[in-house]
């Protein structure tokens, strides 16, 4: 993703700022987890959930960036 559309992004859609504050949250947790030496069970769930969520979050972002490089002529 160009810096300087994800930086306008950032500035001026709500919705963008949103989800790349959700995708860094989920990020974080995960992060977490992977420090743990052994995971339970419940924990092995959760990361599974969240990288699924992550994935959900970039492609929403992705679509976001794709409609505003069409709408802008953006390259």
């Amino acid at each position: 993703m160009s810096t300087q559309v994800r930086d306008h992004l950032m500035a001026n859609h709500e919705e963008f700022r949103r989800l790349v504050v959700e995708h860094t949250q989920y990020s974080q947790r995960l992060e977490s987890l992977n420090q743990k030496r052994f995971l339970s069970e419940d924990e092995k769930l959760e990361e599974v959930r969240l990288k699924k969520l992550k994935l959900r979050l970039k492609d929403q972002m992705e679509m976001i960036e794709r409609q505003f490089r069409q709408a802008h002529q953006v390259a």
